[in-house]
């Protein structure tokens, strides 16, 4: 296990608005639960906006930087990692032959994708090597396109997290590596849980580590109820934590929770007991080898 484990709090996420009442949509609501979550003991905060009248996922670059500016207005600390994952959703017209986009398709230029990140300059935004069936739509991510993104954040001093969905992600990402594309040994988030992606298990978890190149900073995280086995897993493992109501609104079986400074609470104490103890902002830096 690490002497220092990073919790990172995932605040509300892109896929279909839960139930749970507290669950943050407008770029304030956001804001505020990400620094509850951040007093709570969540160094890094992983951000995705929403349409404020639906709820639905949002890429406009108008309400992260609200969100963020109400952030980085009470909290200079804590660290910042922005989505890039959205617009690489192909949903087919027809689910026999699938050769035209139909509703819910999402393909985005590279320069719609990253430009809050552009704009913004968090320490860390998310790159998701996953091409395949993720949820009702297929997911597509190009070695090109990843290439280009990655080129683009890193000029601009912004770390990609390297996101894997399954076991070929890794050796897309090994590649990227060999072309210098990204920088090595890199900095992976394993996205366990999801239908027809990586199991949420130890094992899953435990070949995905036994992947990475030597050196690579590392957390597992699972989906639902596979939130906190996984966390004290990624915890047992070497690995570090993420929680959030991104990946999960429960606290407990059948009980929403409060909000997502009531996950990293429980996250802690969970990590506490086994002996870690939580990284600061400034020590999350040092492990991830951030300026």
């Amino acid at each position: 296990m690490q002497e220092k484990v990073i919790i990172t709090c995932a605040l509300t996420g892109a896929g279909p608005l839960s139930k749970n009442p507290n669950h943050p949509v407008t770029p304030k609501q956001i804001a505020e639960s990400g620094l509850r979550a951040a007093d709570a003991g969540a160094s890094i905060l992983h951000v995705h906006v929403r349409d404020p009248a639906t709820g639905a996922m949002s890429g406009q670059l108008e309400l992260y930087v609200e969100a963020v500016d109400r952030i980085r207005e009470k909290n200079r600390d804590v660290l910042l990692n922005l989505t890039t994952g959205l617009g690489a959703a192909f949903v087919p017209s027809d689910r026999l032959l699938p050769d035209t986009a139909g509703s819910g398709t999402e393909i985005w230029s590279i320069e719609r994708r990253i430009a809050h990140v552009i704009k913004l300059k968090p320490e860390i935004c998310t790159l998701d090597l996953v091409t395949g069936n993720i949820y009702d739509c297929i997911a597509i991510a190009t070695e090109q396109t990843l290439a280009e993104m990655a080129a683009q954040v890193r000029a601009v001093g912004v770390k990609p997290e390297i996101e894997l969905f399954d076991s070929g992600d890794v050796v897309l990402a090994k590649h990227l590596i060999r072309t210098g594309a990204l920088d090595g040994p890199g900095m992976y988030s394993f996205v366990m849980g999801l239908n027809f992606a990586m199991p949420a298990t130890p094992e899953t978890m435990i070949y995905i580590r036994n992947l990475l190149p030597d050196g690579a900073v590392w957390q597992g995280f699972g989906i639902g109820r596979n939130q906190f086995p996984m966390a004290l897993q990624s915890c047992l493992l070497g690995g570090h934590v993420r929680v959030g109501m991104e990946d999960n609104v429960y606290i407990s079986r059948g009980e929403f929770t409060s909000g997502n400074e009531q996950l990293v609470q429980k996250a802690r104490g969970l990590i506490e007991s086994l002996g870690p103890s939580i990284a600061s902002p400034s020590e999350a830096r040092n492990i991830l080898g951030l300026e």
